[in-house]
């Protein structure tokens, strides 16, 4: 029995040091990636770009709960706005600058986009029942009203920066 206990206990500790391993690569904000543009060179008589990119990684918040309000039957934001947020990741494209008389490379121009903290807010809604709150001039009782309807928009917030510089 106790070496089954002794098991399982270092199977669950194992679990865990995996799991406090693989955390940090989960925070990441983008995952980095480099496009291959050395096949223009067979078509184009010049020489290719470098392009260096990454792919965003979302990070969902709690989302916003509904709120009750005084003399609604229903709370508001029935379907909740999520915030998301993430880092776009940084951009930039070296271009080799050829000389027009033919005497060589002028240099390299690079237009970079650098890594902005954006924040996201997903759409929501919000409705609003076919009854109104209990009226006490009809002893407590509801009246039909139209139902209402609303589309809570969705914001992007961030601050993009770019650059072109020449070498």
């Amino acid at each position: 029995m106790k070496s089954t206990t002794r098991g399982s206990l270092a199977a669950l500790m194992a679990c865990m040091a995996s799991a406090v391993a693989a955390a940090p690569a989960a925070a990441a904000a983008s995952v980095p990636v480099t496009l291959p543009l050395e096949s223009l060179e067979t078509v184009l008589p010049l020489e290719a770009p470098a392009l260096s990119t990454g792919v965003p990684v979302p990070v969902p918040g709690a989302p916003e709960g509904p709120r009750h309000v005084t003399g609604r039957m229903l709370p508001e934001q029935a379907l909740p706005r999520v915030p998301v947020t993430g880092e776009l990741p940084r951009t930039a494209l070296d271009l080799p600058l050829e000389n027009p008389l033919g005497e060589g490379a002028l240099g390299l121009a690079r237009a970079a986009v650098e890594a902005p903290d954006t924040r996201l807010t997903t759409p929501g809604a919000s409705l609003g029942a076919p009854l109104s709150a209990p009226r006490p001039e009809l002893f407590g009782q509801p009246e039909p009203v139209l139902p209402e309807a609303a589309v809570l928009t969705p914001a992007l917030t961030g601050t993009p920066a770019a650059g072109l510089d020449l070498r």
